[in-house]
């Protein structure tokens, strides 16, 4: 019983909430990703290749046909995702330094005063 309430408890956590969130956002993000690389990359760059379609590109070895054009393209999907999530994280993480730069930093007088204030405080 009382695995099952550290469970609840962790569940309920509000980083693992937004962990969840997070993933299906990110999925929903993955698809659209492979959409622009797919429908509208891939053919300007076949374009630009002489028209080669590499969704199509492949090798048969025998019995097994190796898909190295789908790889191709999912090498793109994963550069532009990466490069999204970058830009994402480089742009929290300078919003992160601006709001730490901003809070006023205590002097070694303000916080000594002020651990004497909550010591009063709890007597």
């Amino acid at each position: 019983m009382k695995l099952l309430t550290e469970f609840k408890t962790f569940a309920m956590k509000g980083n693992v909430i937004d962990l969840a969130a997070g993933i299906i956002i990110g999925t929903a993000f993955g698809t659209i990703v492979a959409s622009l690389v797919g429908d509208i990359l891939m053919p300007i760059f076949g374009i630009l290749t002489g028209g080669i379609n590499f969704s199509n590109l492949s090798y048969t070895f025998g019995q097994a046909n190796i898909a190295y054009g789908k790889f191709i393209q999912a090498i793109f999907v994963f550069t532009i995702v990466a490069f999204a999530l970058f830009i994402v994280v480089k742009a929290l993480n300078a919003i992160k330094r601006e709001k730490e730069s901003s809070v006023p930093q205590l002097t070694k007088e303000e916080e000594l005063l002020t651990e004497i204030r909550d010591i009063l405080k709890k007597n």
